[in-house]
């Protein structure tokens, strides 16, 4: 029998928190049926379209006044199901992603993050008569390049939301996240065509500005901080050996664990890459896009989470020293947000890989994906059964900000 309906849940609310687990269990075909078609399907960012339909379709079927599109993104989804119970209350939000890795697939798990959302979203609603306020779903397209629920909040679609509770796919178990601000970087570099052996010094060689960048940035690396990251790769680099390169393209991703140490990283990445073409004769654009920020955790949802949690004997394994970046880092500036990690994978193995992929559709996957789906369910009842641990949340946000 699945640990979702033996397990006494935590208290306060320890009946309501059962019955939500029940209803995840009950639901248990539909949300992992929904975890292994996204799987199967992977679509990039701003191109899940067969994802989003199929979130969207799963919330309409449980009562869910759903938009999609939703804001000024083809493949967002925004869904809305109101409490029964008299009186005002918070609006929790319960979040999705479901986009994929260019050429990798879910090597994210975020297949196991829309149908979490999803889950945690049919649990209220088999609640919703009971509870104040609203549940509000957001399905949320293109983290892996581009940010975007940061669009999402310049649409609105955050507005008026009380707290923001979004699991993440690990191969271990935090509570607090502490991702990178980040943000993604096009770099062209435009030169002249000529022959490469008959008279090469009549071209501008857009391929050695790359090249000339990327050792730059090799070098560079020794003065960085250690919490600080610079990658990439060239997506472009000539059409022929006997040509001389016009135009080389590059996508370089910049990160750090502090903002403002960000902007001298981005400063000084753009000055690297106009020394490139000064040095070559070439000219240059870069183009940044996305932008992810760094992460406010909040403490009073990550005690409730946490709570939750134990109860299901899951110990919370301290903070997670490899950290990526994520735009749920952008929603914590919004309203108080957790994004936790649960473990799908053998400790040890290594996201954005093809053995983190794989390990999305196992057995083990599939039962923390319930499990999450759960947790965020009873961490949000929580909220709606006691108004004073909303305003808790917001007084932490505001002190902080």
């Amino acid at each position: 029998m699945s640990a979702l309906i033996t397990v006494t849940p935590a208290g306060p609310n320890a009946d309501a928190k059962a019955r939500l687990a029940a209803a995840v269990e009950a639901a248990r075909p539909e949300i992992l049926e929904l975890s292994h078609r996204i799987h199967a399907d992977p679509e990039p960012a701003y191109e899940e379209h067969h994802a989003a339909a199929w979130v969207a379709e799963a919330l309409a079927r449980h009562g869910f006044e759903v938009q999609a599109p939703a804001g000024s993104l083809a493949t967002a989804v925004r869904a809305v199901k109101r409490g029964g119970r008299a009186g005002d209350g918070p609006r929790i939000g319960i979040l999705a992603e479901y986009d994929a890795l260019p050429g990798l697939g879910h090597g994210c798990g975020h297949n196991t993050m829309a149908a979490s959302g999803v889950g945690a979203a049919i649990a209220l609603a088999a609640l919703a008569d009971e509870l104040p306020g609203e549940i509000v779903f957001l399905g949320c397209p293109a983290e892996e390049r581009g940010s975007g629920k940061q669009a999402m909040i310049r649409d609105g679609l955050f507005d008026g939301l009380d707290a923001a509770l979004l699991y993440h796919p690990c191969d271990r178990n935090h509570v607090y996240s502490w991702p990178l601000a980040s943000e993604d970087v096009d770099v062209v570099f435009s030169g002249l065509q000529a022959h490469a052996s008959s008279d090469p010094w009549m071209g501008k060689n857009a391929l050695d500005a790359m090249v000339l960048l990327f050792s730059s940035v090799g070098l560079w690396r020794q003065q960085l901080l250690p919490s600080s990251r610079v990658h990439g790769i060239i997506q472009e680099g000539g059409t022929a050996a006997n040509i001389i390169p016009d135009r080389t393209r590059a996508w370089f991703m910049l990160r750090s664990a502090d903002q403002p140490y960000y902007e001298v990283m981005k400063a000084q990445f753009t000055r690297m890459c106009e020394a490139a073409a000064i040095a070559t004769g070439t000219t240059v654009t870069v183009e940044y896009s996305g932008g992810a920020m760094t992460m406010r955790n909040n403490r009073v949802l990550g005690r409730l989470f946490t709570a939750n949690m134990n109860a299901y004997d899951i110990d919370e394994m301290g903070d997670d020293a490899n950290a990526g970046s994520t735009d749920m880092a952008n929603v914590s500036w919004v309203c108080p947000t957790i994004h936790p990690d649960l473990s799908i994978a053998p400790e040890g193995t290594p996201g954005h890989s093809i053995l983190f992929r794989d390990a999305a559709v196992t057995p083990l996957a599939d039962e923390t994906t319930l499990l999450a789906a759960t947790l965020v369910a009873q961490t949000a009842y929580d909220l709606y059964a006691d108004p004073a641990l909303v305003a808790e949340a917001w007084r932490e946000f505001r002190e902080e900000a």
